[in-house]
């Protein structure tokens, strides 16, 4: 598939079956990520990989709503980076998390982004607390997303091409 077709077959998926997902394939999906663009080189983001079903319970129940699709995944990638470190850490991780998902849909595994920056439970514990608690991480890193990733079980449709909002798209061409 060229990347005109994975784009528009890429799809959020938040149903996975038990099937084993082979080690090549997170080695893939890990090497992407780790090529993925940043701003000046700087490569500071840093990726959990959590595939303890327990774990993965507790990071679902991490925020309000929104994330309970975790319970049923296989494997997810806790993306994050140290903001005292890279001033871009959310646009990098973010390019990072994106890279990680369209080669996920290129070995024909589903994906999901589980929001985490800003997110939390009423009592105002954020969200990033709750997954440190869980995985033990450095206090320098910030968690941006949680991406699930698995076989999925639900079908989508490809992105529909009549519906692409054009509108929200302007050219400057310096003449008007």
């Amino acid at each position: 598939m060229d990347f005109k077709d994975l784009v528009a077959h890429r799809r959020s998926h938040r149903r996975f079956s038990d099937e084993e997902i082979a080690p090549e394939a997170l080695q893939l999906i890990l090497r992407s990520a780790l090529m993925s663009p940043t701003s000046k080189s700087s490569r500071k983001w840093h990726f959990v990989v959590v595939d303890d079903k327990v774990a993965l319970e507790k990071m679902a129940d991490a925020k309000e709503a929104g994330a309970a699709f975790l319970k049923g995944a296989p494997w997810a990638i806790v993306v994050c980076a140290p903001p005292d470190e890279d001033e871009c850490w959310i646009e990098d991780a973010s390019i990072a998390a994106v890279t990680i998902q369209y080669q996920a849909a290129d070995l024909g595994l589903g994906s999901c982004w589980a929001q985490m920056h800003g997110r939390g439970l009423s009592d105002c514990t954020t969200a990033d607390e709750v997954i440190h608690g869980i995985l033990g991480l450095d206090d320098a890193y910030k968690v941006l997303c949680v991406i699930a990733i698995g076989h999925y079980t639900d079908e989508r449709k490809p992105q529909n091409e009549d519906a692409l909002k054009w509108e929200n798209v302007t050219i400057y061409n310096g003449n008007d």
